[in-house]
């Protein structure tokens, strides 16, 4: 089941994992712990584990989505071998079409009878 699923645009499908990733990006570089720790903070209630998370870096480096960011050390643990990542252009352009998707799952939703009205 970890096959890559495919998008409308040869660009593979999404995981909600790398939505996660992209969205703790889009506010700038961070670690592997900095995104796991960002999607906690979200309320998510499925945050990655560690091994999740290296392996959907690794596949969102190999479709450009992300790159390794110059290292730096975290500011609260003083380690310097962290590896940071950052969103690239592309990346920038995949979440905020999942972002558009999600929204308008949303609306659907709202009219449905699923969420209620006004309540965003």
């Amino acid at each position: 089941m970890d096959r890559a699923r495919r998008g409308t645009d040869k660009q593979p499908a999404l995981r909600p994992v790398e939505f996660h990733i992209l969205l703790s990006l889009a506010a700038g570089a961070r670690h592997g712990y900095g995104i796991i720790q960002d999607i906690a903070a979200r309320g998510e209630t499925a945050v990655p584990d560690v091994g999740t998370m290296y392996r959907a870096l690794a596949r969102m480096l190999e479709n450009r989505l992300i790159d390794a960011a110059a290292r730096r050390p975290a500011p609260d643990a003083g380690d310097e071998r962290r590896n940071y990542y950052r969103i690239t252009g592309a990346g920038m352009r995949v979440a905020r079409a999942e972002a558009q998707r999600l929204e308008l799952l949303t609306r659907a939703a709202r009219r449905g009878g699923l969420l209620p009205k006004g309540v965003k």
